[in-house]
C-alpha cells in the first residue's frame, strides 16, 4: 500500500498539451510499477500507461501510443504522465495506481489508487 496524489489536470484545447504527476509516499516507492488509467462519464476505467518498477521499461495503450509518455523519477518519488496531441475523447479523470506486478493492464491489479484529476479537452 503506497500512497499517491495526482496533479497536473485541468482545460486544454485540442491539439494542446498537459503533465500530469502522481507523487507517491517514499516508503516503498521503488517496489511499485506505477501506471495511469482514465475514466470517462459513463465509462470503465481503462489502463492508459504504466512504467515497471524492475527496470523502468514502460508500456501503454494503443489509443495513446505516440502522443503519451509514462515517466518516473525515483529521487522525487513521482511519476509522470505527459499528454500531446491531446483530443476531445481524451476527457477524462485520470488516475494513478500501484502495483507490485510488472507488465499488467489489470484494474484488479493495482491495489493503491490516487483521488484521480479531472482532464478535459475542448475542440
Amino acid at each position: 500500500q503506497v500512497q499517491l496524489v495526482e496533479s497536473g489536470g485541468g482545460l486544454v484545447q485540442a491539439g494542446g498539451s498537459l503533465r500530469l504527476s502522481c507523487a507517491a509516499s517514499e516508503r516503498t516507492f521503488r517496489r511499485y510499477t506505477m501506471g495511469w488509467f482514465r475514466q470517462a462519464p459513463g465509462k470503465e476505467r481503462e489502463f492508459v500507461a504504466a512504467i515497471n518498477w524492475s527496470d523502468a521499461s514502460t508500456y501503454s495503450a494503443n489509443s495513446v501510443m505516440g502522443r503519451f509518455t509514462i515517466s518516473r523519477d525515483s529521487a522525487k518519488n513521482t511519476v509522470y504522465l505527459q499528454m500531446n496531441g491531446l483530443k476531445p475523447e481524451d476527457t477524462a479523470v485520470y488516475y494513478c495506481a500501484a502495483t507490485y506486478m510488472s507488465n499488467t493492464r489489470r484494474r484488479a491489479d493495482f491495489g493503491s489508487w490516487g483521488q484521480g484529476t479531472q482532464v478535459t479537452v475542448s475542440s
